[in-house]
């Protein structure tokens, strides 16, 4: 029976076939991965964007960063480098002797295969006169040439010769290990199994437990966990949280803190400037001894958020510190947000302790829109825009123009308007209004349904709806040129309106099992998120954008509206045949099937922010609130792709009460009766009263 040997690379060709291999598995997925990009299409890329975005922060430190940055030029040396020493290999490599090839006598003694025997004779008679050792031939030549003879004349050598490949029988089975033979020497064992000591037993679990170490440390955003742990905190212990203290535990986060981000820094000159800036700022509640507060990282970050809100000056050091607070400061709100959304899912669930304030999740989002634009609360949204300054805001407030908001400023003619902004020369006014152009301009389409029922568009209580939500984005310059011949409509004013308080009043989603004390679970809606829409860029692009606005409609208006959109709705729906909504039904759920395996970009828009150090894309919240209880009904939904249009889903976060108003049914016994034969209770008109 065969064998098996072992043996080590002693030529070291087989060697490099390894090394070949294993460079080639490095080179070609990092050249993909790490090549630079186009740059000429970044030049273009900041080149279209110049009008617009020139004198915005992050779009200059853009245009420095390109032009000092060599970290492209040593990624295509180092990649070339790499390449190179693979072609290098692959050339030895093809330049090395076969060692190891198929034994075919037929070759050995020149001959075709398939020859007559009187061939097969006759040429090995040739072949050893030239070759016989007594003749002056080579002699490992002539045992090859009489090896072949014999396994094509001898009938056992032919038949082992046709079954194993060799005359002789079965052999040996030969594996080549593709390593030099010095490695297992023995004069090179201890140099040998030090470097394996070194890379198993002390490289390997440092880097191993470097990785571990600074992953536990951190939430699947990038976020510390002590940082989402003292929101958490916070949250917690101030349900109802304002804007001075909001800015308070911001600023508190442990990514300020030198001793657990590295990034983060105190300075010796911070002793003299910091109170410099705590003089010009008033009243930051310099005595709270509160900790984390009374803390120097926070109280310094504290004082850069607020100096850039103020849009005040600061030193190159302090300027460097401010743009590192600025920059970490949206995602650490979306965080408090997050953190937010999962108490309000607990309070919800489990009771014992009051949710967080619906003004606690908006004043985030505000904090994050007026950090973006580098504006504080009570200054105008028109400073957003390029060349407005605090002494020209009196030229808009007067009592013939009234403009105080972007949208009061887009509906004015442009007669009208360029009168208003007399103060602004033609350059100056052409660069506000392509500024003012490019902001965004939310529409939502709604659609509310019941699946799985006869009727669609009625909505009964214990009904499971489904709500369809589309929101469509255009650039503020299309308003702009609709309203030049209109008088002073808001943009705003649209007949979603309607539907989105419609998509509020019909929140609520009752069971027979209300009077369990299981938590009520959260229900998708297939389709867009209905409620209100916050831009995280610019305060006044959200707070003061379209949807922001209706938020501000008395409880009155807000429930007509919401009658009438419904009676609408219930009105059309009537009438729709059931094929269709089927057919609607199955491309819905196969809609949402796509955007589970499509993976979208989040690059939409960039924002117009004259002070942000970075450049920031247009992403949105979206989310259902009941503001009556001040609370939330669906989690507020980050949307970070939408470019031009988009449907998303809405998960509903409020438990229903078991003394809602919607079950003080009288006690007859016609009604209970038809109460226990039946799933749900239809809907009554306290519903929209109790919904606003």
């Amino acid at each position: 029976m065969a064998g098996q040997q072992f043996q080590y690379d002693d030529s070291g060709n087989t060697f490099f076939y390894f090394l070949t291999s294993f460079v080639g598995l490095i080179v070609i997925p990092a050249t993909y991965y790490l090549w630079p990009r186009d740059q000429n299409a970044e030049q273009l890329r900041l080149k279209s964007l110049r009008r617009v975005h020139g004198r915005c922060l992050w779009y200059r430190l853009r245009l420095m960063k390109s032009q000092q940055s060599i970290i492209p030029t040593l990624k295509k040396v180092a990649l070339l480098f790499g390449w190179a020493v693979f072609l290098l290999l692959a050339y030895k490599v093809s330049k090395l002797d076969r060692d190891y090839q198929e034994y075919n006598p037929y070759e050995v003694l020149n001959l075709e295969p398939g020859a007559k025997v009187q061939a097969i004779k006759k040429q090995y008679h040739l072949l050893s006169l030239k070759y016989h050792p007594d003749k002056g031939g080579d002699d490992v030549m002539f045992m090859r040439i009489a090896k072949a003879y014999a396994a094509l004349t001898n009938e056992q050598s032919r038949q082992n010769w046709e079954l194993y490949g060799n005359p002789d029988g079965p052999g040996a089975t030969s594996f080549g290990i593709a390593l030099p033979a010095w490695i297992v020497d023995q004069k090179n064992s201890m140099l040998v199994l030090l470097v394996y000591g070194l890379a198993f037993m002390v490289i390997l679990p440092v880097v191993v437990g470097t990785w571990w170490y600074r992953s536990i440390r951190y939430s699947g955003d990038q976020i510390l966990i002590s940082t989402t742990q003292l929101f958490m905190h916070f949250i917690y212990k101030t349900p109802n949280m304002n804007m001075k203290r909001l800015t308070m535990v911001l600023t508190a986060a442990c990514e300020f803190d030198p001793r657990s981000n590295k990034e983060a820094t105190i300075r010796p000159t911070d002793n003299v400037e910091v109170p410099q800036l705590i003089r010009e700022l008033g009243n930051i509640n310099v005595k709270k001894k509160e900790p984390p507060f009374c803390y120097p990282y926070s109280f310094k970050a504290r004082v850069l958020v607020l100096s850039h809100l103020a849009r005040m000056e600061v030193s190159e050091d302090l300027e460097e510190d401010q743009r590192f607070v600025v920059r970490k400061s949206p995602a650490l709100l979306q965080e408090m947000i997050n953190v937010g959304c999962q108490l309000t899912m607990m309070a919800n669930s489990r009771g014992g302790f009051p949710a967080p304030r619906l003004v606690t999740i908006e004043n985030c989002m505000k904090l994050t829109q007026m950090i973006v634009q580098g504006l504080q609360e009570t200054k105008s949204p028109l400073l957003q825009l390029p060349h407005f300054e605090e002494e020209h805001l009196r030229y808009c407030i007067s009592k013939k123009y009234k403009v105080r908001t972007l949208q009061d400023l887009v509906s004015l003619k442009d007669s009208d308007r360029r009168s208003m902004l007399r103060f602004l020369g033609e350059e100056k006014y052409d660069e506000v209004m392509a500024v003012l152009g490019s902001f965004p301009h939310i529409t939502m389409g709604i659609k509310l349904q019941v699946l799985d029922d006869e009727d669609s568009s009625n909505i009964t209580a214990g009904s499971i709806v489904t709500v369809t939500v589309t929101l469509n984005r255009k650039r503020m310059a299309v308003s702009i040129s609709f309203d030049t011949n209109k008088a002073k409509t808001k943009v705003w004013q649209s007949k979603n309106k309607g539907a989105k308080k419609t998509a509020k009043s019909k929140k609520k989603k009752l069971t027979k099992k209300k009077a369990l004390p299981a938590p009520v679970k959260s229900k998708q809606a297939n389709g867009n998120v209905a409620g209100n829409v916050k831009d995280d860029e610019a305060s006044d692009k959200g707070s003061e954008s379209d949807e922001g606005e209706t938020n501000k409609d008395s409880p009155s208006e807000r429930d007509e509206e919401s009658d009438k959109q419904s009676d609408t709705e219930v009105d059309e729906g009537g009438g729709g045949d059931d094929e269709e909504e089927w057919e609607a039904l199955q491309q819905s759920i196969q809609r949402r099937e796509r955007a589970l395996l499509e993976t979208k970009s989040k690059v939409t828009h960039p924002v117009y922010s004259l002070y942000f150090p970075e450049e920031k894309q247009e992403w949105w919240w979206l989310y259902i609130a009941d503001r009556r209880d001040q609370t939330l009904v669906s989690m507020p939904y980050h949307v970070c792709t939408l470019r031009d249009s988009e449907e998303l889903e809405v998960h509903e976060a409020k438990a229903m009460l078991d003394n809602h108003p919607q079950w003080d049914i009288p006690d007859t016994e016609e009604e209970d009766e038809e109460q226990e034969d039946s799933d749900g209770i239809e809907e009554s008109d306290d519903e929209d009263e109790d919904n606003d």
